[in-house]
């Protein structure tokens, strides 16, 4: 089966364009930060961000990591010649709790980034080559505090899924 994502954008003057996805949402694409416009590169960095969140605290809370705070910071290099695309993205995964594994969050990113995460695989297969990283951080008896590199995927990177 296949899913169908649609969306509809209305030139509102300017560069400013309003947009409705074909689930509802609502959101506004242009280049006023004090309208609170959104620019399409830097949504691009928030929708890996928000899919392999998801994907994270999904497998993380399966593997009963008890975690008190979870964060993403994502960092992206945009080339100045056109297309302006994002040649690296820095994926950084901020995880504390008082039941925090390094091994179990570290195989969560791995997961997210090689099998689940469909913009990660979209970006991966094009010119940006993502590093996914972590920091942890134990709270609680045994306290620790762990950083490291995962993996890196991309560029030219195809998913196993596209031939």
């Amino acid at each position: 089966m296949t899913t169908i994502r649609s969306a509809t954008l209305v030139h509102e003057g300017g560069n400013r364009f309003a947009t409705t996805t074909g689930t509802g949402r609502t959101f506004v694409w242009g280049d006023d930060k004090a309208k609170n416009e959104m620019s399409p590169m830097e949504t691009v960095t928030v929708a890996l961000a928000g899919c392999s969140a998801m994907d994270v605290i999904s497998i993380a809370l399966k593997k009963r990591q008890g975690i008190d705070r979870y964060a993403i910071h994502v960092r992206g290099e945009q080339r100045e010649e056109y297309p302006q695309v994002l040649t690296r993205v820095d994926v950084t995964h901020e995880v504390v709790g008082p039941r925090v594994d390094e091994e179990a969050i570290r195989r969560c990113i791995e997961l997210s980034a090689t099998k689940y995460c469909p913009v990660n695989a979209m970006l991966s297969a094009g010119a940006t080559e993502v590093h996914h990283r972590y920091v942890v951080r134990k709270t609680g008896a045994g306290a620790f505090e762990a950083e490291g590199e995962v993996i890196v995927t991309g560029p030219y990177r195809q998913p196993d899924i596209v031939d």
